[in-house]
């Protein structure tokens, strides 16, 4: 879910109880992740950000290597061999509790009135060249953007589901798309949200158009980068779709 404090709503040094799951902000005196720590004696915690486990309220960093599946389900990474594979080598994994499932082929759930867009997000995590430039992170990290343009954290969000939904060390058969969903809210305008039903055709032309003008593309001048990976013509927009 969005990483920010069940107490403060902050999305600054915020750390994940691993006993209860809940999003707790700070591990000093008196934050709110110590004093949770201290009433109902839960005492790992992870930071989100540093992807570092500490214990309260002694305040000490753990280092285990057994922890390492944690970070990577919050976290995956994918290195160009594997993307490369990824079509080649239909392997099954199996989640902790004990049902199996091909990455990519996982459900999204469903918070509220999201489907129209859970369906578009999963077909789209499916087209090969779109997945394997996503799953990349290093193909869009750098990319610059203008002081203040909130629309490239669609990108950021969207490449984070799509790792998710490849991830071959899922603890689960299904992924959360509530970071992305925030995402969509923000960026569109509440145009398209999660409580209420929304056209599923309008959502994709909004979605493409919207990534490609977050890395870099026009509408006449210049196609982004994703936009040469995906083979559209120098200098035209993202096609428009129609029912």
């Amino acid at each position: 879910f969005e990483k920010l404090c069940s107490i403060s709503l902050s999305h600054i040094n915020v750390y994940a109880c691993l006993v209860c799951g809940k999003y707790f902000q700070g591990r000093g005196l008196k934050s709110h992740a110590y004093i949770h720590s201290v009433q109902l004696s839960h005492h790992v915690f992870l930071n989100l950000h540093t992807l570092k486990f500490y214990c309260l309220p002694d305040n000490y960093e753990i280092i285990d290597s057994s922890l390492e599946d944690i970070t990577y389900v919050l976290k995956p990474t994918f290195t160009a061999q594997h993307i490369a594979h990824l079509d080649k080598q239909a392997k099954l994994s199996r989640a902790y509790d004990g049902t199996t499932y091909l990455p990519g082929i996982v459900g999204l759930n469903n918070i509220k009135a999201n489907d129209y867009a859970n369906a578009v997000l999963q077909a789209l995590s499916n087209v090969p060249p779109l997945r394997n430039y996503f799953l990349e992170e290093e193909n869009y990290r750098h990319i610059q953007r203008p002081p203040g343009d909130i629309m490239f954290l669609l990108v950021q969000r969207f490449g984070e589901l799509m790792r998710k939904l490849w991830n071959p060390r899922n603890f689960k058969a299904h992924v959360s798309p509530h970071e992305m969903l925030q995402a969509v809210v923000l960026c569109s305008k509440k145009n398209f949200q999660i409580t209420k039903q929304g056209d599923g055709v309008e959502f994709l032309s909004w979605f493409l158009n919207a990534l490609h003008a977050a890395l870099g593309g026009t509408k006449r001048k210049k196609k982004s980068e994703w936009g040469q990976v995906l083979g559209w013509p120098s200098g035209a927009p993202v096609p428009p779709l129609s029912p």
